[in-house]
């Protein structure tokens, strides 16, 4: 017995049973009932109560002696059980008037000619039912698109998932602090882990066990459940110091594992420490296990993310601090004769951080309003991932000349149909044949909007690295004035000329906005120079324009 019922009812034999046949394919998921009077019809919904069973559709003959179908179909609404049912009228002939009269009561979905053909039928019965369906959430929506419009309910499903995404996501953000979100997430982990854990992602360290080492490839993310980790720098020395701790609740290894780069520090256990150690695939999966445990570790990663920004922000404001402190200093010492050199080094310095210091001012507020954009995101779970891909490519991206640029996106807009898409498809490097095949042409209808969401993803990716290409300016210029302090030179690598211009254009960005920036670069090797004096040399140029 299933839960909904299709009624069918004619007083003629011969049709009842040409509905029961055609209607065969929806009996394995639909009670077929039918009636040849009214009467038999009410007994029959009486029984169909009785069963906690409803109505899902009802193909009534109009004439049916000294009945009319027509008021049968008005008074359905009557009944709890038949109150949502879509509604077919069969007609030997069209009758305009009683169609009409049906119409108006609102009690009339459709009206098929007698006889009817299968491939008409069908649809029909089809689109109603799906129609109905879909107003049940209560019901596995995916269990029914077997036989009915799969597409539609796919969609739904699709849309009620993000729907719930997006609901639980948001409550969370509202309702849970940072520690009551890290036990959510712990605990939805270890329930997923006590079932299976044949790699043996819960794991116990003892102090001293090195998780990430700096410079050196990593595949895992860990997340710990109870400990503490810290994170080391090495200096020029090779001398490593401590940067942070992190306890419950924390992330480490994120960044290396999202982008594939090498980890950025070393982390090490300080205590006996509980962590869940996962690889990509294990992560996939454990993702798609649940559909509670994305959103919250979603809002989790957000979070980390943005306690990193505040810390940068806190760091931006101690630089500022700074300058201001060598600003001070630079009117004292320049009254004194002996001084003077000094006093010109600390103006020196102060315009130069000056620079880095605002773009990553600018680069913070402009990260603030797209983490909120994306967080809104109207894009499919597919276009999502894209767009993550999208934000790793922007964090490590080569520049592109105005002419390559120019060149690869008058190509790609003969494909594309707009310029203006070629031009993004090709800053996004969504220009090779894979990309434009399977992710542009596919959805070409709705690409204009998909593409706009995207380029969110994209700006995140490019601040990214332009904060991260200030600080390390910022710290290059520190290192260079301890460097003059002790009479250090530089010491000279091989390095890429195009990419400490593009890093002194960035700096400069809010600088060049009312210019018009035209690169040509040439293709060249990696040279052996000192970059941190070269880029002094472009900063100047730039700055004295």
């Amino acid at each position: 017995m299933n839960s909904f019922v299709i009624l069918c009812l004619d007083d003629d034999p011969t049709v009842v049973q040409q509905l029961q046949q055609d209607l065969n394919g929806f009996s394995h998921l639909f009670d077929i009932l039918t009636a040849q009077t009214i009467a038999d019809a009410y007994q029959i919904l009486v029984q169909v109560a009785q069963n906690n069973q409803t109505v899902a559709m009802v193909l009534c003959d109009n004439d049916l002696g000294n009945d009319s179908g027509i008021d049968f179909l008005i008074q359905l609404h009557q009944h709890p059980i038949t109150e949502q049912a879509r509604t077919v009228l069969l007609n030997d002939k069209a009758q305009l008037d009683d169609i009409m009269q049906a119409v108006n009561e609102g009690r009339l979905n459709y009206c098929l000619t007698k006889p009817w053909q299968s491939q008409e039928l069908l649809p029909m019965v089809a689109k109603e039912l799906t129609s109905y369906v879909l107003k049940h959430p209560e019901v596995d929506w995916l269990l029914y698109s077997q036989v009915l419009e799969h597409r539609r309910i796919l969609k739904a499903h699709i849309d009620r998932q993000m729907s719930r995404f997006r609901s639980r996501f948001i409550q969370t953000t509202e309702e849970v602090n940072d520690e009551r979100l890290a036990q959510q997430v712990s605990s939805a982990l270890n329930q997923f882990f006590a079932q299976n854990d044949e790699t043996k992602a819960r794991r116990t360290y003892s102090p001293g066990h090195i998780l990430t080492t700096e410079g050196q490839p990593n595949a895992f993310l860990w997340f710990i459940s109870q400990g503490e980790v810290a994170l080391y720098k090495k200096d020029e020395q090779n001398k490593q110091h401590e940067v942070v701790r992190v306890g419950a609740g924390h992330l480490v290894g994120g960044m290396s594992f999202m982008t594939g780069e090498v980890s950025f520090s070393t982390g090490i256990t300080r205590t006996a420490t509980d962590v869940i150690k996962l690889d990509q695939q294990l992560f996939t999966q454990v993702m798609n296990s649940q559909n509670e445990l994305l959103p919250l570790f979603t809002n989790l990663l957000l979070r980390n993310f943005n306690r990193r920004l505040q810390g940068s922000i806190q760091t931006e404001m101690k630089l500022q601090q700074t300058l201001q402190s060598l600003d001070d200093a630079y009117h004292q010492l320049i009254d004194k004769e002996k001084m003077a050199m000094l006093g010109q080094l600390v103006a020196g310095v102060a315009h130069e951080l000056n620079n880095p210091v605002s773009a990553i001012l600018r680069g913070s507020d402009t990260l603030k309003e797209t983490i909120i954009k994306l967080t809104d995101s109207q894009l499919s779970l597919e276009n999502q991932q894209r767009g993550n891909i999208i934000l790793q490519q922007a964090m490590h991206s080569r520049p592109l000349s105005t002419s390559d640029a120019r060149a690869k996106a008058k190509e790609l807009q003969s494909q594309l149909g707009d310029r203006q898409l070629a031009r993004k498809a090709v800053q996004m490097g969504l220009d090779s044949p894979e990309f434009l095949t399977d992710w542009l042409l596919s959805q070409k209808k709705d690409l204009p909007q998909v593409m706009a969401e995207w380029d969110n993803y994209y700006q995140m990716g490019n601040f990214l690295r332009s904060i991260n290409v200030c600080a390390q300016r910022i710290a290059d210029l520190v290192k260079s004035l301890k460097s003059y302090a002790r009479q250090d030179d530089e010491s000279q690598h091989m390095a890429n000329i195009h990419e400490g211009i593009e890093d002194t254009l960035i700096i400069f960005d809010n600088k060049l906005k009312r210019n018009t920036v035209i690169k040509n670069y040439a293709n060249l090797p990696e040279i052996c120079c000192q970059p941190i004096a070269l880029q002094q040399v472009w900063t100047n140029l730039i700055a004295n324009a």
